[in-house]
């Protein structure tokens, strides 16, 4: 995909650099970090979307959002170009994010309708933006649990940030885009509250008033598929090829969002997860497996806990000083927290923003990220990543995920009913898993195990279920693969 033609560094020599990267960065001597010494990076199928995306992805925030003076965001996009990473991250909340992935794209040559624009390159590459807007116009109503922007709202809804970031990146700030212009995706972002879900989902699961308002997903549907269903589109423009959504806190909630999803809109899913995951209400064991089994492709965030595991108090960043700028520490090394976040199951790619950028590659943050990303999804059994959990363990004790949910263990089955006709229906929706994954469900009759049955990601609203033919009390109980068990209240024919 490069816009460049490369001389590469060998294999060898690649792993070598990595290799003395990991051991301190003493090892080997300093090499240019220019364009043509990297090998083409290690790519994975992304979930259903026709895309072999890159390990090794660029946030959008870090020093592209919160610059410090003496870095130039520019040049970080750009080297990331030049090391062939090939999905790129933004919002609409970040700040000046989308205007400097503007001022690269002017240099890459990736304005539609400019001289020398580069189609080829811009195929090659896959661009997401986020909402946070939650309804698809403005005047939205107010609603308890409801946020519509973390950070101001900058348009009148889903719609008007879609083309506010048409805008920014390939336009001139002024609402107006160039035609061919699109993202690849656009999420909706940092998910928390189930009340949330409901809003995204109103117009879709609700007869669709367009007199009224409605939910971001079926008006964003349209800009995807060039139909003007909601009569927010009347040009018929496709402005966006994937829809998903994102979330650091509320795993519950997002597995819901992706439970309700009957049209198959949501391709991408942007989520939490570091080496400290498993002291929370996790990702891991509890929305990861419902995507994959979704076939959504899955971008993880937040492997260095927004910059906690190091010189960051916990909570959100807001100014330049709150910007990492080292390459890990010997107590916290970087290498083995991106090799934990991209050898989770379900895990495509990774985002991570970059403080800045060096020529000498055993100094650049972005350069040793990329070699710690070349590692394949399976190349660690589970106990090597249970041992790395131990270098969370050094970076304030493990409470790093200012982000996360509070762990409540395993729960016990939800929403368990019970129905007799000529026999007795047991139903019941998914656990959620505390520090260990899910396996199966023991079914007791008047007291005694009658049956187990397996757990598995519950990928819609359509419960587990079983079926006896006698019977008078009944208990569900989750089974997890400590042996731990949570079990529901009786339940009597």
């Amino acid at each position: 995909m490069s816009h460049k033609k490369r001389n590469v560094l060998s294999r060898r020599d690649f792993m070598r650099l990595s290799a003395a990267a990991a051991a301190g960065m003493t090892i080997m001597p300093a090499l240019s970090c220019s364009v043509d010494r990297f090998p083409a990076p290690l790519k994975r199928r992304f979930g259903r979307i026709n895309f072999d995306v890159t390990t090794m992805a660029l946030g959008g925030q870090g020093s592209i959002q919160w610059t410090p003076d003496d870095v130039n965001p520019v040049d970080i996009i750009l080297k990331a170009f030049d090391l062939d990473i090939n999905y790129y991250d933004t919002s609409n909340v970040y700040g000046p994010s989308q205007l400097n992935y503007g001022k690269a794209f002017r240099k890459l040559d990736l304005v539609p309708g400019e001289d020398g624009y580069n189609s080829e390159l811009r195929e090659s590459i896959f661009l997401t933006t986020k909402t946070m807007i939650r309804w698809a116009k403005g005047d939205y109503p107010q609603l308890p649990n409801v946020r519509n922007s973390s950070q101001g709202d900058h348009g009148e809804g889903a719609v008007a940030d879609l083309k506010r970031s048409l805008s920014q990146m390939f336009g001139n700030d002024d609402g107006t885009y160039p035609e061919g212009a699109y993202v690849d995706m656009i999420m909706i972002h940092n998910l928390v509250d189930f009340e949330e879900v409901d809003v995204v989902y109103r117009g879709l699961e609700t007869p669709l008033d367009t007199n009224g308002n409605f939910g971001a997903l079926v008006a964003l549907r349209d800009y995807r598929d060039g139909t003007n269903i909601t009569g927010l589109n009347p040009k018929n423009e496709k402005l966006v090829r994937h829809l998903g959504f994102s979330g650091h806190h509320n795993a519950p909630a997002m597995i819901d969002m992706i439970q309700r999803d009957k049209w198959d809109l949501l391709d991408g899913m942007l989520v939490s997860i570091n080496v400290n995951d498993r002291r929370y209400l996790n990702m891991q064991y509890n929305v990861i497996p419902v995507a994959q089994a979704r076939d959504i492709g899955v971008i993880g965030m937040k492997v260095f806990a927004d910059g906690t595991m190091y010189t960051k108090e916990p909570g959100w960043s807001r100014v330049p000083d709150d910007v990492v700028r080292i390459i890990g520490t010997e107590e916290v090394p970087s290498k083995p927290l991106i090799e934990y976040a991209l050898t989770t199951p379900g895990v495509h790619t990774l985002i991570v923003g970059i403080g800045e950028i060096n020529d000498d590659p055993l100094r650049c943050q972005l350069v040793q990220n990329y070699y710690a990303a070349q590692i394949e999804a399976d190349a660690l059994s589970e106990p090597e990543r249970r041992e790395l959990e131990k270098i969370g363990e050094r970076a304030r004790g493990g409470e790093t995920n200012y982000f996360q949910m509070a762990d409540r263990g395993l729960t016990p089955p939800r929403n368990v009913s019970l129905d007799k006709t000529d026999r007795i229906k047991l139903s019941w929706d998914t656990s959620y898993a505390g520090d260990e994954p899910v396996t199966h469900y023991e079914i007791l009759r008047d007291g005694e195990l009658l049956e187990t049955v397996r757990h598995k990601p519950q990928v819609s609203k359509v419960p587990f279920s079983f079926e006896t033919p006698d019977g008078n009390e009944f208990k569900i109980v989750a089974v997890d693969a400590a042996g731990r068990k949570s079990a529901t209240e009786a339940l009597t024919v």
